[in-house]
């Protein structure tokens, strides 16, 4: 068992200090990284979009130390479902240099009891507890730490048996990313281990990760969002979330989709910006939402979706993701000729009808973790290797 350094440095923890919020909230015990700032949510967020920005997809903290020793303090909060077994505690992932070297979690702290059939939630108070790293080697070295990619976290004390400092620019570009809950990293083993993060290592990128679990839905304050953070290359993963809550029509979506591109090019007019249709998810291929639990596999300990919508409806507008590819495709063709940045990738190509027979979709929506990193991987090749994000040509 380790025990706590003999000699310890306090560090503030500042933004500074972190990589992937969009903004810093000032607690009680802290700061809460956010995914979203307070002005957007502050324009029609629901409990749950303010959920997913506060869960840290893509947010780690990032300095440069000779320390042996790290301890963080973090308040989390944790979710648990009525009538389900517990969910396990958040991981961290420790980055040494950029290779994963250890992993933690923190015990304790906030939980946030959701009855799926009832449609409520309660909050019970917790305290905070101690992740602790320990046996680092003593020469100077670059440490990541990333956040639960699921879990709310506030950030309580960084302690170090060595000075901090901020991590220096590498140089790297800026990938700034928004999507859904497979984005935001539903199912994957660790939070450096979903596929935007899997897929920004490899292609030597920063991740700014505005993956939010059921809310892609063309919101304008997320586009607004988008077009004020600074980033080098750009990406929107549009489509599964439409379908799953039946929130418009065909008729509404393009128009919708232009909207949210030209906020978004309002202030970044020529960044490479790739718009990914979803991965194949069989049950919306060609059926419409919405999409429901199965209430029966949950209360049998099974996590199981499905689509309710009837495919004749597609004759009067509704979404399935076919619909979304073919319009997709459509919007991107169209706009691309006055706007040559402008970049479309079918979201198949990273999951398609030879990865389902082989991987399938456990819940019938998400991925599992080893599908996480197969879609990093061939994002990293498709988008950063051969595509948009890699060395311009000519």
């Amino acid at each position: 068992m380790s025990t706590a350094p003999n000699s310890t440095t306090t560090t503030p923890i500042t933004a500074e200090l972190l990589r992937g919020a969009i903004e810093l909230e000032r607690t009680a015990h802290g700061v809460l990284p956010h995914r979203l700032p307070a002005s957007a949510l502050a324009r029609g967020a629901d409990a749950q979009l303010s959920m997913a920005e506060s869960q840290p997809s893509g947010v780690r903290l990032a300095f440069r130390t000779r320390a042996t020793a790290i301890e963080l303090d973090a308040l989390p909060t944790k979710r648990a479902y009525a009538g389900a077994p517990a969910q396990p505690d958040g991981v961290y992932d420790l980055l040494v240099d950029g290779r994963l070297t250890d992993r933690g979690s923190v015990r304790g702290g906030h939980t946030l009891t959701i009855d799926m059939a009832a449609g409520t939630a309660e909050h019970r108070p917790g305290e905070p507890g101690t992740l602790r790293f320990a046996g680092l080697s003593g020469e100077g070295k670059d440490v990541e730490i990333w956040l639960p990619h699921n879990e709310t976290t506030e950030l309580v004390a960084l302690r170090t048996d060595a000075p901090v400092e901020p991590m220096p620019d590498r140089g790297r570009k800026v990938w700034l990313h928004h999507g859904s809950s497979i984005s935001h990293g539903s199912n994957a083993a660790s939070p450096s281990t979903i596929w935007p993060a899997v897929a920004a290592r490899l292609g030597g990128a920063e991740l700014i990760n505005l993956g939010f679990g059921g809310s892609a839905l063309l919101d304008p304050f997320t586009a607004r969002t988008m077009r004020d953070t600074p980033a080098d290359l750009i990406s929107v993963k549009i489509g599964i979330n439409l379908v799953n809550l039946d929130a418009m029509r065909l008729r509404v979506f393009t128009p919708a989709v232009h909207g949210f591109l030209d906020t978004i090019r309002e202030g970044h007019p020529t960044t490479p910006l790739l718009v990914i249709s979803p991965i194949l998810a069989p049950i919306h291929e060609d059926t419409p939402g919405p999409c429901a639990m199965d209430l029966t596999e949950f209360a049998a300990g099974k996590l199981t979706f499905r689509a309710e919508g009837d495919p004749a409806e597609r004759a009067a507008g509704k979404l399935t993701l076919n619909v979304i590819r073919n319009e997709l495709s459509s919007i991107v063709a169209a706009r691309a000729k006055d706007d040559p940045h402008l970049h479309y990738l079918d979201g198949r190509s990273l999951y398609g009808a030879p990865d389902a027979a082989e991987l399938p979709l456990p819940d019938a929506l998400h991925p599992d973790a080893a599908t996480h990193r197969l879609m990093g991987e061939r994002f990293a090749e498709l988008a950063f290797l051969q595509g948009p994000f890699g060395p311009r040509k000519g």
